[in-house]
């Protein structure tokens, strides 16, 4: 069973065909949302909003861990994240679609593992490759049959919001390698690696980042609506197709994460 993880643009999933929705208790407190569980071409599906069915929780302030433990509790077979960002990279306009590969994590104070508390061993997981890559394949192989040009690869920076970005910010995230800037793409994908289920994001930009293209002296917000709606249209038909064209989303292997004693 895929999990849909959806952001701002993406509150509901119209697609699919729901049977039930479940309040889930986990360790680490209530998740965004009742679980959302139906079928899309036959095959099952769940879905949580990421800010809560109202979009009222701030990006700072989601229960990344309830979140990706409740989804994990229910034994999915990979989790697609959707989220809205701003493009940094010259070549990335309003409407895009990029499937990115790296991250850089700038938030803080947010709880961004699994393995805390006293008495919990010191755990380490391979972080190299932050994404799964065979997940991501499926994704081109669904755009590509589609015709949607997806951009694909990709550094997403992860911001703590829920302001937006200074100039200068984003001036700093471009030397940094940064081509693309959101608010939620961290702790939200090491928690997924931490619990071995295949993550991968599809970010829709929704405006120039600060300081670039038509946001050279502010954010058009009056704009992101029109284009949310259309591109979410594509992502629509991209998690469609994905989910109908595999019967499930293979676990690729990768290494056990290292537990170190006496550190």
């Amino acid at each position: 069973m895929l999990a849909i993880i959806g952001g701002s643009g993406l509150t509901t999933l119209s697609i699919l065909d729901v049977s039930h929705r479940e309040v889930a208790r986990t360790p680490y407190g209530e998740p965004s949302g009742p679980l959302v569980f139906g079928q899309i071409c036959g095959q099952p599906v769940v879905f949580l909003p990421r800010h809560g069915y109202g979009h009222t929780i701030p990006p700072h302030q989601v229960n990344y861990r309830a979140n990706l433990w409740a989804l994990h509790h229910h034994q999915v077979s990979g989790i697609i994240s959707v989220a809205s960002v701003g493009g940094i990279r010259a070549d990335l306009a309003p409407g895009d679609i990029v499937l990115p590969d790296q991250i850089l994590d700038y938030t803080w104070g947010r709880q961004s593992t699994f393995f805390d508390g006293l008495g919990t061993p010191v755990t380490h997981v391979d972080f190299t490759e932050p994404y799964d890559a065979l997940l991501r394949e499926h994704i081109v192989a669904a755009g590509m049959a589609l015709g949607i040009a997806l951009k694909s690869g990709g550094v997403y920076a992860a911001t703590q919001g829920p302001r937006l970005e200074t100039a200068a910010e984003i001036n700093r995230l471009e030397r940094d390698g940064a081509d693309l800037v959101g608010m939620t793409g961290m702790p939200e994908a090491v928690l997924a690696r931490e619990l071995q289920v295949p993550y991968a994001a599809i970010n829709v930009v929704a405006n120039h980042a600060a300081g670039r293209g038509d946001s050279l002296n502010g954010i058009h917000f009056e704009r992101l609506d029109d284009v949310l709606r259309e591109a979410m249209g594509q992502v629509r038909s991209l998690i469609e197709h994905v989910v109908g064209c595999e019967t499930c989303v293979a676990t690729a292997t990768r290494p056990a994460a290292a537990t170190l004693s006496g550190t």
